[in-house]
């Protein structure tokens, strides 16, 4: 989003959030119709005509970087470099990484070396919306090196002040209906249970400050954090997260074999991979506040669940996919 223009990147970044925050309706609509839409219809060629006037420098970036091979995460881009390749103007091989347990008709775009799925049901709806399958590749989806290796659960409670034998949850983020972080946070301390509890606020200050102030209510049970770039430390840790159920975070917690609880999806994407993680046995659903409440009293009073929970996130989690991805991509190039 470095080379596209200032209006187009808002209209990504800021329409994308201010729907999902304040009209999930009409998002799942759009989430709906373009997944219903024809591609050849008047509204996509308007729409992908629009995308081309507006990423001609990143293109132009692109072609001047002269990628021995790409790996699209987005389908934005999978859609301008597909038309690139037909065209004969990118000769190098385009993938695309699917990053939810989804499949969208919007990362079906022609021209592809080939294709990343989540799991063996992204794979089918992929064969079945005509990719071929030799292109198919089940490899997860990639997460950043630190969720992929073995984390000392001691060394990391120590790190971050925690006892590392009582039971820890790691907050990420709120949902509509949960009210505020701390709100939130306020509501949970309340259960009988002497659990530690961990809460990111991000890059919001004044959510911090509030969660600190309430921390100094319950010292050694609340532990607010800002933003970090050590979450992989802080999820070994957790016996449990609660999180929104984004593909990304919920493949790290998957890698790391760590249950969830799921807070407000987010209608389209949010909502299907939430259906994947509940029907895998590896996260339970709240939609409001008093329904993660009472989640996560379920969770701490029924340790022989959650230790299911955390096997079966184990198994079926993929902390290797970057490499398998890595795999594909160099065997193709060198082949």
């Amino acid at each position: 989003m470095d080379f596209v223009p200032r209006g187009f990147r808002k209209l990504y970044t800021d329409l994308y959030i201010d729907l999902v925050n304040k009209h999930p309706e009409l998002w799942a609509h759009l989430y709906r119709a373009t997944n219903e839409a024809d591609p050849r219809s008047f509204m996509q060629r308007s729409r992908r005509l629009v995308e081309r006037l507006n990423t001609r420098a990143l293109l132009k970036e692109i072609h001047a970087q002269a990628p021995g091979a790409i790996v699209c995460t987005h389908f934005l881009p999978a859609e301008l470099l597909g038309r690139e390749v037909g065209k004969g103007r990118i000769e190098c091989p385009v993938w695309v990484q699917v990053t939810d347990f989804d499949l969208h008709r919007l990362w079906v775009v022609p021209n592809m070396a080939g294709y990343f799925a989540a799991n063996d049901e992204v794979a089918w709806r992929m064969k079945a919306a005509g990719i071929q399958t030799a292109g198919i590749h089940v490899t997860g989806i990639p997460v950043m090196p630190p969720f992929s290796g073995t984390l000392d659960r001691r060394l990391c409670a120590a790190e971050a002040g925690l006892n590392p034998e009582r039971k820890t949850i790691l907050m990420m983020g709120g949902g509509e209906g949960m009210g505020s972080l701390e709100s939130a946070a306020a509501q949970l301390l309340a259960l009988e249970d002497p659990f530690q509890l961990i809460v990111l606020a991000g890059k919001n200050a004044a959510v911090l400050a509030a969660l600190q102030q309430l921390a100094a209510r319950f010292p050694g049970r609340l532990f607010p954090q800002g933003f970090t770039h050590q979450v992989e430390r802080l999820m070994a840790c957790a016996d449990f997260t609660i999180t929104k159920p984004g593909g990304l975070t919920t493949s790290e917690c998957l890698a790391m074999g760590v249950a969830m609880i799921l807070n407000s999806p987010i209608p389209g994407q949010e909502e299907r991979n939430a259906d994947y993680l509940l029907e895998q046995g590896v996260a339970l659903k709240a939609i409001d506040l008093a329904t993660l409440v009472f989640r996560v009293r379920k969770l701490l009073e029924q340790p022989q669940l959650l230790a299911t929970m955390r096997d079966r996130a184990r198994a079926i989690g993929r902390p290797k996919a970057a490499r398998a991805v890595m795999d594909v991509v160099f065997a193709h190039c060198n082949a």
